[in-house]
């Protein structure tokens, strides 16, 4: 028998079933629509299976990715050397464009701000990336739910997908990080732990008294057997956080619906079925408070004119100074993932 704990991740293996390779392949269609159009500067602070550096880096974005050691043993991009928080390099490795200075040789630091005075890697005034130059990973060691070490107000997008909300319990002081980095129209992608998988791991420990009032606790938190703690979210706790923040959100969603036993059957009458099968996951309107995950897509409203802060502006003519980013596709950042899943 399968206990529901065994759907918090994929399992180590080299060779992961059927089911989780159709679950990774909709994580990295949900986070390749996610992702603004044009070249930005973005902050990962994923959990250790997160793919979305490598998405973004690849569709042409800089990415500080913060390797957070207590979440689990991360896998640094290939030909890249870990900087720890204090702009500088990680011992032991040299090269790879980091100076001695603490500037890689796009002309940002650790802090996610240019550097002055240098070449800047094709990078216009408007921050935005110059054309015929592909995206960079900037590996930072550093505590994923502090960002102390960037600037307010630096990061066009963050990603904080496998889980990051839910292995830091508490969440509101790291989702007011992220807040705090997040420049007015930027945007957020998450993935956490929902209820329904949290009333599963309950229900398989026989904590039927803990049953009753889950659905209504502000916060929730879920043992795992083997003695880990996972923070679960329904919709309104999640909207909650968000907006306890600052944030506005733009829509929640499952991150699959589609059981094991389906995605399984369908696979093994027609193992080439894989991108049918995502393509299906992402056209599906589904209620948002299913799934084992929940994907969670936010913005910080812009600055109002005068000053005031915390309310989008009203619609207007022109963007004015930088282009917001907005999805592959040009959706804009309301828009729940289905279409292609390129």
């Amino acid at each position: 028998m399968q206990h529901a704990a065994s759907a918090i991740t994929a399992p180590d293996t080299e060779h992961p079933s059927a089911y989780w390779q159709f679950h990774a392949a909709v994580a990295r269609a949900q986070l390749t629509q996610w992702l603004p159009a044009g070249r930005h500067l973005l902050v990962d602070v994923s959990g250790p299976r997160g793919p979305g550096a490598q998405l973004a880096a690849r569709a042409g974005h800089t990415v500080l990715r913060v390797l957070d050691a207590r979440l689990g043993p991360f896998a640094p991009p290939p030909d890249t050397a870990a900087r720890r928080d204090d702009g500088r390099r990680g011992a032991g490795r040299r090269g790879d464009g980091y100076r001695d200075d603490g500037y890689g040789d796009d002309g940002y630091r650790g802090d996610g701000r240019r550097g002055e005075g240098q070449r800047g890697g094709e990078y216009r005034g408007d921050g935005r990336r110059g054309e015929g130059r592909r995206g960079t990973i900037v590996p930072v060691i550093a505590d994923s739910s502090g960002l102390t070490f960037l600037a307010d107000g630096c990061a066009d997008g963050v990603i904080a997908d496998d889980r990051a909300l839910s292995m830091h319990l508490v969440a509101e002081a790291m989702i007011a990080e992220i807040a705090r980095v997040l420049r007015p129209a930027g945007r957020v992608i998450a993935c956490v732990d929902s209820l329904v998988l949290g009333m599963a791991v309950l229900a398989d420990q026989h904590h039927w008294a803990h049953l009753v009032d889950l659905p209504h606790a502000e916060v929730v938190l879920v043992p795992w057997p083997d003695g880990r703690i996972t923070r679960c979210y329904g919709p309104d706790q999640a909207r909650e956080l968000f907006s306890g923040a600052g944030l506005r959100v733009n829509w929640i969603r499952p991150r699959t619906v589609l059981s094991e036993s389906v995605v399984t059957h369908w696979l093994r009458r027609d193992p080439n079925g894989l991108a049918k099968l995502v393509q299906a996951e992402l056209s599906a309107r589904t209620d948002e408070s299913l799934g084992a995950q929940l994907v969670i897509s936010a913005s910080k409203p812009r600055a109002v004119r005068g000053g005031t802060e915390g309310r989008a502006a009203p619609p207007r003519g022109g963007t004015g100074g930088r282009e917001p980013p907005r999805e592959q596709g040009g959706s804009g950042g309301d828009r729940s993932p289905r279409g292609n899943t390129a």
